[in-house]
């Protein structure tokens, strides 16, 4: 099918030198026709909800299209109950830290009685996100790790430790919170040095939903730079949505990467697809000349080029992509966070950067030095030191797997992709010869007793597969049970609050959801051994 898009290209020819895509609407049609097509594979019926820059070859494969159903479905479901959700979301985080602020439910009480209720305000240093309040350490973990890993707690930032691996596991899940909770920890708690918070804008949201911070080990002559991107936040229909997302573009020679992922990094809009190329494009010449990454830069020399945040539609977009002098690179998490590693690594010239997230954090971890390569930014991935991600979606396709592998993980590992027993988001998007989904990177895999195994791929990769569905539940029901005695076996540190204990619950409708969650990638780290 040719592309229906009025607004992607002027020519179909150009979108297909310049970049094929497949792009999956949830709502662009009936629910019906997709049953319809479910049931009886009647090819027309779906194009509705899929555009494409060629003609679908092999999109309609009888074998596969329950594929298509489900993400659509689900998508649409979760743009159903986007707005109830993220009230809920609203209120829940609210009522958790209340209960925080007034010394839990007895403390809650007592202050009613006495007229002195303190109420908690969003954005300061004391309201902690839902992520937060299930797993409430914050702490780096100052136990002994050498027999663990062989390595003297002096060569901590090495790769490949389990000191680095806990930092950026932690970093994880502090990028959930707001900037001021971020800064407070990593200062007062982790004795590093905070650099900045950034909300990168996602032009096909319309809004900023892409947090990143960045932490030096050292304010002067720092030998570590940690650049942290938030993952999928729970009570987010639009996060989840791009989990279940099976959209692509194509790079030439770099191949087919997650158009959700590309989105969230402010490389693009699918409402208009050029914009994919041309900011691609741009990145390749932009190392070679241009001289400042600078928003102020960036933003005089527009030419009155209109800016995202000040409403214009996308098909103005086009206009101020034309010249690379107008990236709107202080408003997108991609360029921003670029142009604050360059004069980062400029600042201290012995230190190497780490890139970690958690779900979705994880994917745009990953994807950064993906595109950082794709750019020939060769100086700065010189001072690559590793990425490392918890739970991360896949991100592109086999042609993109090698060539990150020949760029990341050759001569020596730099990329280490953590995975915990049932967590369902890893097996996201689906991995078939239908959407071309692969992972690649080292596999730490940790299973429920917390044994690390290196393997090429998690068992199970799909998620679906029914000679694990029986242990999927008894396994959920184990952790349950453990959710329960963690403080008594392993310590106070361990002790699994109210919450997380609810999540074990609803585990047992849906393991992979529980599982998930960053409480089990801390323990799996810090409790962690290797398979004898």
């Amino acid at each position: 099918m040719a592309s229906t898009s009025t607004s992607s290209s002027s020519s179909g020819e150009e979108e297909t030198s310049n970049g094929r895509y497949l792009i999956v609407w949830p709502r662009r049609g009936p629910l019906i026709d997709v049953l319809r097509f479910l049931i009886w594979n009647d090819g027309p019926l779906i194009t509705s909800f899929i555009e494409s820059s060629d003609n679908m070859s092999g999109l309609n494969g009888g074998d596969h299209r329950w594929i298509i159903v489900i993400s659509i479905i689900i998508r649409r479901i979760l743009s159903f109950i986007g707005k109830p959700l993220e009230r809920m979301g609203f209120f829940i985080e609210f009522f958790l830290n209340l209960l925080s602020e007034n010394g839990n439910i007895l403390g809650l009480v007592y202050n009613i009685v006495r007229g002195r209720v303190v109420f908690p305000q969003r954005d300061s240093e004391t309201f902690i996100s839902t992520i937060g309040h299930l797993d409430g350490r914050i702490d780096l973990y100052k136990g002994d790790f050498t027999e663990k890993t062989g390595v003297s707690s002096d060569s901590g930032i090495e790769i490949g430790t389990r000191v680095l691996m806990d930092l950026c596991m932690m970093a994880s899940k502090l990028a959930y919170e707001n900037a001021k909770v971020v800064r407070n920890i990593v200062v007062h708690h982790w004795k590093m040095h905070f650099v900045d918070f950034y909300n990168g804008w996602n032009d096909f949201q319309k809004e900023r939903s892409t947090q990143v911070f960045i932490l030096c080990d050292k304010p002067k002559d720092a030998s570590l730079i940690l650049i942290s991107f938030r993952g999928t936040e729970p009570f987010d229909a639009d996060d989840w949505s791009t989990d279940f997302d099976y959209s692509w573009y194509e790079i030439p020679r770099l191949g087919k990467v997650h158009m959700g992922f590309l989105e969230a990094l402010g490389l693009g809009n699918r409402t208009n697809v050029v914009t994919f190329q041309e900011y691609l494009q741009i990145g390749v010449h932009s190392s070679k000349h241009m001289h400042s990454d600078s928003p102020d830069s960036a933003e005089n020399s527009c030419d009155g080029a209109e800016h995202p945040s000040s409403g214009a539609t996308t098909s103005n977009s086009h206009s101020y992509l034309k010249h690379e002098k107008c990236i709107p690179q202080e408003i997108t998490a991609y360029y921003a966070v670029r142009s604050k590693l360059r004069s980062l690594l400029k600042e201290h010239k012995n230190a190497k950067f780490v890139v970690t997230g958690h779900s979705l954090g994880g994917a745009l971890a990953i994807l950064f030095p993906t595109v950082l390569l794709l750019h020939k930014e060769e100086e700065i991935m010189q001072r690559l030191l590793g990425v490392y991600t918890f739970g991360q979606p896949r991100i592109g396709d086999r042609q993109l797997v090698r060539y990150m592998e020949a760029h990341v993980n050759y001569p020596v590992p730099r990329y280490f992709r953590v995975v915990y027993c049932n967590d369902l988001v890893p097996r996201l998007p689906y991995d078939d010869k239908t959407f071309l989904y692969k992972h690649f990177g080292v596999c730490l895999y940790y299973n429920s007793f917390y044994i690390e195994q290196k393997v090429e791929e998690e068992p199970n990769r799909n998620y679906f597969g029914p000679e694990f569905l029986i242990p999927g539940y008894l396994t959920a029901v184990w952790e349950l049970i453990r959710s329960l005695i963690m403080g008594q076996i392993y310590g106070p540190e361990y002790k699994e609050g109210w919450l997380s204990i609810l999540l074990r619950v609803v585990g047992l409708a849906l393991p992979g959801i529980s599982a998930h969650s960053p409480t089990n990638y801390v323990n799996s780290i810090r409790l962690g051994r290797e398979q004898t």
